[in-house]
């Protein structure tokens, strides 16, 4: 297990906000961090991924407002992708000397409240990435509002990604994770997808390292938000990818992405 502090005292806390078309949720999510976990934050990223709305100017306006939170806000001057956001954002961290990053959404479908429970695992040593699942709770996904379509595609999803695999993760689909950057620095995250098959192709890359991921239940929530994802190329493309890793892992094909030249 990686040690998560740079140094003596307290590990060194980043917030990444992935945001598209955020305008009208940002600032709820941002003020939905728990004040008294401020102080532990060393800097709260809100990358805007070339949205065509004002997310960075509500960004902006409330950098403006908040003196409180460490917050920096950027447009990306192209639109990367939700994978290609994530990307130079975890480049972001490593460059920084940050110790933990935590990916958050703008879009307000994942709790800010949560940050404290989904840090705890890194900050002890127990994980080098901390996934919060809608699936731990028996009948939370569909409480919350969850469709029955995506409930039941997240079910089969899970059940052939584990398959393949071979995890016992109860969810494979949560965009709500934090990682070690110790742990990150040794995968080739760089080499994923740009669209959204990253968040599949970065566990299998962190299994495949020895990493280990401890999920935490966490609620719920399906609002107005806009979803971008073409659900069946989505189905696809990770199938695809866990199956060629499989494949892979049977001497068949090439590698599909998790070996490095950093010794993987």
């Amino acid at each position: 297990m990686e040690g998560q502090a740079s140094g003596s005292g307290a590990p060194r806390i980043g917030v990444l906000v992935v945001a598209y078309n955020a305008e009208t949720t940002i600032a709820q999510v941002l003020d939905r961090i728990p004040r008294d976990f401020v102080p532990r934050i060393e800097s709260v990223l809100v990358a805007d991924d070339a949205s065509s709305d004002g997310t960075f100017e509500a960004g902006i306006a409330y950098q403006q407002q908040n003196s409180h939170l460490p917050l920096i806000v950027i447009k990306r001057p192209e639109n990367l992708g939700y994978g290609g956001n994530q990307k130079a954002g975890y480049q972001w961290a490593v460059e920084h000397g940050l110790d933990i990053v935590v990916l958050l959404h703008g879009d307000g479908q994942y709790a800010p409240e949560y940050l404290p429970q989904m840090v705890e695992p890194l900050v002890d040593g127990r994980a080098d990435a901390v996934f919060g699942s809608r699936m731990i709770i028996r009948g939370g996904a569909r409480g919350g509002g969850m469709p029955l379509y995506k409930f039941v595609g997240n079910k089969i999803l899970t059940f052939t990604e584990n398959l393949l695999v071979g995890a016992r993760l109860s969810e494979w689909h949560s965009g709500y994770r934090a990682y070690s950057v110790a742990a990150l620095r040794d995968i080739p995250f760089e080499r994923n997808s740009d669209d959204y098959d990253f968040d599949t192709q970065i566990i299998v890359q962190m299994l495949h390292a020895g990493k280990h991921i401890e999920e935490i239940p966490i609620p719920t929530f399906y609002g107005d938000e806009i979803s971008y994802v073409n659900g069946t190329r989505y189905a696809k493309d990770i199938t695809r990818y866990v199956l060629r890793y499989r494949l892979w892992r049977w001497g068949v094909g090439k590698d599909p992405g998790v070996e490095t030249a950093r010794g993987g």
